[in-house]
């Protein structure tokens, strides 16, 4: 019998449940931050920062901390789409920074419409500590929130202190 099926044979509650599949698969914790109506010209020149960063030949293996956490970058790249059914290539899809732990932070730009840009900040971490899988995804994704910020230097380049909207 698996251990679904002895949990709904207990009557378990969806947050037992979902506690039992974390601890034994783990959790990925995942967040957005959108920055709407972001003037056109910082939003292009914060992407291209983190670009020409990203694409450095010393960037693979650097290590970012905050607090308690260190990571170190195993990958980088500007994310291209190949579709499996047309065979239709996307170029340009986001810079992506994964790290050695499985934690990754991807920039993407959204198109400029007539009121700005909308600069989007991916944030996504693995998590085997049963006692950390129970945390707020925000706490758990904070330092590398906070890597990805200063990295980029969004706040300074757009002048946002905040996103307008947090997934």
């Amino acid at each position: 019998m698996s251990w679904l099926s002895i949990m709904a044979a207990r009557k378990a509650s969806v947050e037992e449940i979902v506690h039992a599949h974390w601890a034994k698969y783990g959790r990925n914790f995942f967040t957005r931050y959108d920055y709407e109506n972001v003037d056109a010209a910082p939003a292009n020149q914060m992407m291209a920062n983190v670009e020409q960063l990203i694409t450095g030949a010393d960037f693979v293996g650097k290590e970012f901390s905050h607090g308690e956490k260190t990571y170190k970058v195993a990958k980088a790249d500007n994310f291209m789409y190949t579709d499996p059914i047309d065979g239709s290539v996307s170029t340009k899809q986001g810079l992506r920074i994964m790290f050695e732990d499985g934690s990754r932070v991807i920039f993407r730009l959204s198109g400029t419409g007539s009121v700005g840009a909308t600069i989007r900040l991916y944030v996504d971490s693995y998590e085997t500590d049963a006692v950390k899988q129970k945390l707020d995804a925000q706490v758990m994704l904070k330092p590398l929130v906070e890597i990805a910020l200063k990295l980029s230097q969004l706040r300074e380049l757009t002048g946002r202190d905040q996103p307008t909207v947090i997934t």
